[in-house]
């Protein structure tokens, strides 16, 4: 069995690492996760947005799914789903059908949308 070469994987997502900082307009044709830090707008379309632990996102946000465990400071939009996890928060204005938060997230501004669940 020969190994699969890291030139003909595919990649799945997207990823802006911790040791990167961006400044500006983000926009991806498939899912992204951001560790590092993001200042200006992140558009994913039809795809989903991770935001991990430790990240620092200053920016308006828009996608299919947003998963946020950092800090985000900027409006969040999503077509499907918000889910804010314990270590995560939002200053700023959320928008989702559907919108998860767990115990210990916080937001400082508006959640509009349909289901509200906590956990």
């Amino acid at each position: 069995m020969n190994p699969q070469s890291p030139i003909s994987e595919r990649r799945t997502n997207a990823w802006i690492g911790k040791a990167l900082r961006v400044e500006g307009r983000v926009i991806s044709d498939e899912d992204l996760t951001i560790d590092g830090e993001i200042e200006g707008s992140i558009e994913v379309g039809g795809h989903d947005l991770t935001i991990l632990p430790g990240a620092s996102v200053k920016a308006d946000l828009a996608a299919k799914t947003v998963t946020i465990s950092g800090s985000v400071t900027g409006n969040v939009q999503a077509s499907e789903t918000v889910d804010l996890r314990a270590t995560g928060s939002v200053t700023g204005n959320i928008r989702a059908p559907r919108f998860a938060m767990a115990e210990g997230a916080t937001v400082m501004g508006t959640v509009e949308g349909g289901d509200w669940s906590t956990s």
